[in-house]
């Protein structure tokens, strides 16, 4: 499994107005390590440009796809290829803020590419596909239309799993107050969501 994550210490720039710095940081850790922990006895790979997110998913037992610079598309991409030459087949790729992430290792099936998208049905939370599928990884607002035509052009079978807890991701402060995420919360950030009531 994949997970890209970006610097701890960027990320959920647009939760800003709700959380300090601290507590982002800290979200961004906990769904992380969430999201690894989902993959069950999957190997792991974090495809990261920041030696804090290496040494935090060393410490999780991922091993490191470096990528430095070059964003999150190039970076998955880059990540596949890679995994590809080690010999890797199949490979699911899962952002790294999915709160309610569970039983990964389920949605992959040889020779088939399976999208679940975001609860808008507009972002590709979790993509499982062959790594030697001709596909073009394009995140971004809107990505889950254009993740789909890139695998239906790949002439394979194509999946498309609408998972509310997979569908669960935590991007804006609508997503942090959302009940399927409020479940599931730490205590110290229930806390924090509580004295900004």
């Amino acid at each position: 499994m994949l997970v890209p994550v970006k610097a701890f210490t960027d990320a959920k720039a647009r939760l800003a107005t709700v959380l300090g710095n601290t507590e982002r940081e800290r979200l961004a850790r906990w769904t992380a390590a969430r999201v690894l922990a989902a993959a069950g006895e999957l190997p792991t790979y974090v495809a990261c440009d920041d030696e804090q997110v290496a040494a935090w998913a060393v410490e999780h037992g991922a091993a490191i796809l470096w990528h430095p610079g070059v964003g999150l598309n190039a970076a998955v991409t880059d990540s596949v290829a890679e995994l590809r030459d080690a010999g890797v087949t199949d490979v699911i790729v899962a952002h790294g803020d999915l709160p309610r992430a569970h039983s990964l290792a389920a949605l992959s099936e040889p020779g088939t590419v399976t999208l679940v998208p975001d609860r808008h049905g507009d972002g590709t939370n979790v993509i499982a596909l062959p790594t030697d599928l001709d596909f073009r990884f394009a995140y971004g607002p809107g990505s889950f239309q254009r993740h789909l035509a890139s695998a239906i052009a790949s002439g394979h079978s194509v999946r498309v799993r609408r998972d509310p807890l997979l569908a669960a991701d935590i991007d804006t402060p609508a997503d942090l107050a959302h009940p399927l995420v409020q479940e599931v919360l730490p205590s110290w950030l229930q806390m924090n969501q509580a004295n900004q009531r």
